[in-house]
């Protein structure tokens, strides 16, 4: 009998059917942010896991694209804020080329948002009360790691850590790393996507146009 491993998967094979209610453009609220916020809500009473998890892609002046999963911190009328070390990829490549692509891949209810836009620093106040905010260990963890960058072995990481933790116990401030802080993405295109069956997705479009918005239906 042959052996079966994960290769003999057949991913063409695999499909689902959506079977969820239909978006109307006059059901959707004329902001998109505000609009994302229902649905925000929607995806956290849902108690899926990590709802604020998103797909961060970026791309460098020379147009090489990369994707990371990072978790949404904070949005309003301004945009998306998340927070990294900025000598990171994504940090070197926002530098580069600030157009960025957010991605809620929120699968349980066959919904995702996808968010393009420019992405900008945060103030350094506003960096620093949400790093105040983190767990001690998190704000130990962002001083130990240079991210994206080459490290010897995992001992090595532990190690930083280690003298870090041991330099600021638990309930001493840790100052805020000058290479880490925000990042805001501010929308220029949303799109709200909504599964359904027979492939007959709902895709509206909100599009930046001034002040406004304009909505518009794309074909699935």
């Amino acid at each position: 009998m042959a052996r079966v491993t994960d290769m003999d998967l057949d991913p063409s094979a695999m499909r689902k059917q959506y079977r969820s209610e239909i978006v109307l453009e006059d059901g959707l609220d004329e902001d998109p942010m505000r609009q994302f916020a229902l649905w925000f809500r929607q995806a956290a009473d849902s108690h899926l896991f990590e709802p604020n998890a998103m797909v961060v892609s970026t791309a460098d002046a020379a147009g090489r694209p990369s994707s990371r999963t990072v978790l949404l911190k904070q949005f309003d009328a301004r945009g998306f804020v998340f927070y990294t070390n900025y000598g990171s990829r994504k940090g070197r490549e926002i530098d580069a080329n600030p157009q960025v692509s957010l991605l809620f891949p929120w699968h349980p209810i066959a919904r995702q948002v996808i968010v393009t836009g420019t992405a900008t620093r945060v103030g350094r106040d506003e960096t620093a009360a949400y790093f105040r905010s983190r767990p001690h260990g998190s704000q130990l963890g962002a001083w130990a790691s240079e991210q994206s960058r080459v490290i010897p072995s995992r001992a090595e990481l532990d190690r930083r850590y280690a003298e870090l933790a041991a330099r600021y116990p638990e309930g001493e401030q840790v100052p805020v790393p000058t290479e880490w802080g925000g990042i805001r993405v501010a929308a220029d295109e949303v799109e709200f996507w909504q599964g359904h069956e027979n492939r007959l997705h709902d895709r509206l479009h909100y599009v930046r146009e001034g002040e406004g918005w304009r909505i518009e239906r794309l074909c699935p």
